[in-house]
């Protein structure tokens, strides 16, 4: 896995023109955004009444050609500002696990969708961490 590019892991392999599956993705995007804008209101609202910190987290990934991006996901763990517990430590809130179960964690990827860093289509971004 070490000797293949990172322009490799990611170059476009799928029959469609880049153009189209971009229109795709900003229409389907959009689209869903809008259905899904009223939860994710209730969600974020629910995230501030269970917990203190942030609504949303970034992750690290890499997108197509080889850029980093900060994907956008909604916090299912306990906050810690400071950073000092370790990851095994870390607990998923009672909401987190729904979310998590649920997938609903997920739907602030639909931004990160319509700002070009990933595709509906093979939407995955990667850690870096999974390229070293």
């Amino acid at each position: 896995m070490r000797h293949i590019r990172v322009q490799q892991l990611f170059s476009s392999t799928h029959g469609a023109p880049d153009q189209i599956r971009r229109s795709l993705d900003v229409v389907i995007a959009g689209a869903l955004l809008a259905i899904t804008a009223p939860l994710m209101l209730l969600v974020a609202l629910a995230i501030k009444a269970e917990s203190p910190g942030p609504v949303l987290v970034n992750e690290t990934c890499i997108g197509f050609g080889g850029r980093q991006f900060q994907m956008l996901k909604f916090r299912t763990l306990t906050h810690d500002p400071d950073h000092t517990l370790p990851i095994w430590a870390e607990k998923t809130t009672l909401l987190g696990e729904v979310l998590r179960f649920t997938r609903i964690e997920i739907l602030p990827q639909l931004l990160n969708v319509l700002r070009g860093e990933m595709s509906i289509i093979d939407s995955d971004g990667r850690s870096p961490s999974f390229l070293d």
